[in-house]
């Protein structure tokens, strides 16, 4: 049961972790600090890999398990750093992987608030089978990928007549984990262990443990999806084996680990409100053994150490937990000389999930009637929440749950595959503490390895954190030979999607390369470039820098591809029959295709308008359309004057240009116009440097000016002539148009993102007509939630059939804490 709590509260214990100041101050209540040095050279090893290499994770709340061909995919990303939002990332990465490793679709989507909306559309040839949904950010590519957000999906196609049968597993494996890395001789010594089958699925077994001469030692039995313990007390030069057997498959016999004589390993007990830890040493120890550390670690922060010496009886200590949150322990037993000796996880169970309910409004089935819910958030919090609807008949749910929870409190954060994860957060009984323990004890923690940064040894950093679309490249002259040394390069980005547009002055190094970092644009943005500056180099061409997901190579995922959700053959036929229903009528709504939506033709009487109107109305756009100013004419002005403010002088009432025209003073009516180059500030400097022939048009703005920033002085925009001079059907704002003197490079950028379609059944609509077919009934990456009430209500229409509907809500709050509600009505 899950309690509010106050903001600050919530965040005074997720701060906890990562301010290390005081963590310090609060180990020294806690544990046995000592004189020496070597202790500290351990954490401060931990802490320079924590400053150095933030841990950064993705997941995706997606509105269903299984698609059909030709169907959207619609998700919300949710991006942590330390397990705080991650409010400053931008770039996320996601694809549709077959069971080959080729990607099917993939796309790039803008993140920003910790969150990014997404679709993905599954192209319509694709065959039916098991895919997997992969999500991260490029900083997460320079660690293990076991550690990126993998989903399985299943995908059918219209062929599939029946559910995909899978032959019963034939084998299975039993892996045996002795807590704390080793057994002991001499010791009672628990072993965990963990029995999957052939397609990766845990499985229940039986055995018992026997010794070389053939006698039982102890019973094996499965506790919870394959998993279970014993306890063990090794003989030295003795050596085990456990008999298992899996329903009625073949009985194996299985070495266990050899127990060891020296060493030392780590038993834990986990109380709740503090984690008992003992250690274990082995019967032929040495006086390097006698002086030990233990030390724990949260999210890579250090939260206790504690010095151990055997010869004084200090072996042993408790961990208090009530300051931390929710997540992986990772306690480790450290030998004097540095060496990790014994490691064990637990997990750190706390009342402090986002507590999210669902509650019904008004509920119809009957078709097309509207129903509310209200999705209530009892807390101070601001959160971000999404929430799903579809058809709980026909979208079954998958029995291996995983979900926001489960994922950024523990799978994240596991090397291994867990199973249903989801159910070890579904209460705190006892039984379902017990399952979770042995998952940490069956599971690989590999986030960063000890060995390794004791020694300065760190991940290659290949990828850098992206907070925009980098446009780097390298600029060459004399037909790309050489590279352009020193200079400059004008640069205009236009992104037709939005019609934006921004003007760059782009300095080149001496090795020719140069970088516009962190830009932020939809679709596609054309970049059109040349040499400027004062020795302005002709005969420019740019080699735009490659980007890793420009290209598509087979991806060998570590997550298995698991069996399909269990669908009777009846609900698998009236899937695919609504789904291809639903694709059809799709394909007819104009906000599904982005298609435009045909007026009726309207007569216009014609008016003969002036060279100038023409003129304007063939560059201009916007605000910077009509309106009280001059237009100048210079297509065909000859090149006779030494910039454009030469050009100006005296020809505008009440302008004042003096001084020096490669940097003169302006003013007008008492005041300094503002300077656009095709509709994007500039400023004096650049446009000095202008040739007069490559301009078409300056228009001359009367104050104030309506359309920018700092108009009230009037504004001055100058238009360059484009490459297609003279075509005057092709308008300015056209993709495939281009500037005199400007090569051109297609930037792709983020994805775009549809809204998804919600029929409104109180208005008449020709889309109204159509059957309803859709299996996703609502779909929203972000609610709003009233900061009054905390509440906020969904409402929709019902489609033509659906007598169930499922509820799935998840979430994040600002303070990092998670989670999800799922209610059937």
């Amino acid at each position: 049961m899950t309690h509010p709590r106050s903001l600050s509260q919530r965040i005074k214990r997720r701060l906890y972790l990562l301010t290390p100041a005081l963590c310090i101050s609060l180990l020294c209540l806690f544990s046995f600090l000592p004189d020496d040095e070597w202790p500290d050279d351990i954490t401060n090893a931990l802490q320079q890999y924590a400053n150095s290499f933030p841990q950064e994770k993705v997941y995706l709340h997606l509105d269903k398990d299984y698609y059909a061909a030709g169907e959207s995919i619609w998700f919300k990303a949710y991006l942590t750093l330390q397990n705080l939002p991650d409010i400053t990332a931008r770039n996320l990465y996601v694809e549709v992987l077959n069971k080959d490793g080729v990607v099917i679709v993939k796309k790039m989507f803008g993140a920003q608030g910790s969150g990014a909306p997404g679709e993905l559309v599954i192209p319509a040839n694709v065959k039916s089978g098991q895919y997997q949904v992969r999500a991260y950010t490029a900083w997460m590519l320079n660690f293990d990928a076991h550690f990126l957000f993998y989903k399985n999906i299943t995908i059918f196609d219209q062929s599939t007549k029946t559910v995909p049968t899978v032959a019963p597993a034939s084998d299975y494996a039993v892996q045996f984990f002795p807590e704390g890395g080793n057994m002991i001789t001499g010791a009672a010594s628990v072993v965990a262990f963990k029995a999957i089958d052939q397609n990766g699925l845990p499985i229940a077994v039986t055995g018992t443990v026997k010794d070389s001469k053939g006698a039982t030692v102890t019973d094996i039995k499965t506790q919870h999806d394959g998993m279970g313990q014993f306890t063990i007390t090794p003989v030295a030069g003795e050596t085990y084996q456990a008999v298992v057997q899996a329903g009625s498959g073949a009985a194996k016999t299985l070495p266990l680990p050899q127990a060891i004589g020296e060493g030392a390993s780590l038993k834990i007990f986990n109380r709740g409100a503090r984690i008992f830890f003992q250690s274990v040493s082995g019967p032929n120890n040495t006086d390097a053994y006698n002086e030990m550390l233990v030390v724990a670690s949260m999210q890579q922060q250090l939260v206790y150490r504690a010095m151990l010496n055997v010869s004084e009886g200090k072996i042993s200590g408790f961990i208090p937990t009530q300051q931390l949150p929710s997540g992986i322990l990772q306690i480790t037993l450290f030998k004097k000389d540095g060496t990790p000796l014994s490691e064990r996880l637990a997990f750190v169970r706390q009342p402090d999930l986002m507590n999210l309910s669902v509650n019904e409004g008004t509920i119809n089935h009957n078709r097309r009637t509207l129903n509310t819910f209200t999705v209530k958030l009892p807390d101070t919090l601001q959160a971000h929440i999404s929430v799903a609807v579809t058809d709980a008949d026909q979208v079954v749910e998958n029995p291996d749950h995983q979900n926001i929870v489960s994922n950024l409190l523990m799978t994240s954060d596991l090397t291994g595959y867990v199973h249903d994860a989801g159910w070890y957060f579904q209460n705190t009984a006892d039984s379902t503490l017990q399952g979770l323990d042995l998952v940490m004890m069956t599971n690989g923690w590999r986030r960063f390895a000890w060995k390794q940064i004791l020694k300065n040894q760190y991940p290659s950093m290949r990828f850098h954190y992206e907070q925009g679309i980098d446009l780097g490249g390298t600029a060459y002259t004399t037909g790309g030979k050489l590279p352009m040394m020193n200079g400059q390069l004008d640069m205009i980005i236009k992104v037709p999607v939005d019609s934006s547009s921004f003007y760059s002055k782009v300095q080149v190094n001496g090795l020719g390369e140069f970088a516009v970092d962190n830009a932020h644009f939809r679709d596609t943005a054309l970049i059109y470039y040349k040499g400027a500056g004062k020795q302005a180099f002709t005969d420019v061409t740019v080699k735009f820098n490659d980007h890793f997901f420009d290209y598509s190579v087979p991806v060998k995922t570590p997550y298995p591809y698991l069996l399909p959700p269990p669908i009777d053959n009846t609900t698998l036929k009236n899937f695919l029959a609504t789904a291809a229903q639903g694709n059809r009528i799709n394909r007819n709504i104009p906000s599904m295709t982005n298609q435009p939506i045909q007026l009726k033709e309207v007569k216009v009487e014609e008016k003969k308008v002036r060279p100038e109107e023409e003129l304007d109305k063939r560059y201009t756009s916007g605000m910077f359309s009509g309106g009280d100013g001059y237009v100048f004419d210079l297509t065909k002005e000859a090149n006779m004057y030494q910039n454009i403010f030469q050009y100006l002088q005296s020809r505008v009432a009440g302008l004042q240009i003096t001084g020096d025209l490669s940097n003169p003073t302006i003013q007008w009516r008492g005041g300094k116009p503002t300077f656009y180059l095709n509709e994007m500030p500039t400023d004096i400097q650049m446009l000095s440097t202008m040739s007069v022939t490559d301009i078409a048009m300056v228009k001359v703005f009367r104050p104030p000016f309506m359309g920018g920033f700092n108009g009230a002085n009037g504004a001055i925009a100058i238009y360059m002539k484009r490459g297609n001079e003279g075509n005057s059907d092709k308008p300015y704002n056209s993709t495939d148009g281009s500037f005199k003197d400007f090569a051109i490079f297609k930037k792709a950028g983020y994805a775009l993102v549809k809204e998804f379609y919600s029929p409104d059944y109180a208005v008449a609509s020709p889309m109204n007509t159509l059957p309803d077919q859709r299996l996703t009934l609502y779909w929203n990456p972000d609610i709003r939630v009233d900061p009054t009430t905390r509440t906020a209500t969904i409402s929709f229409y019902n489609n033509d059939f659906t007598q169930h509907f499922r509820v799935v809500a998840e979430g994040m709050a600002e303070d990092g804490s998670v989670g999800r509600v799922s209610k059937v009505f």
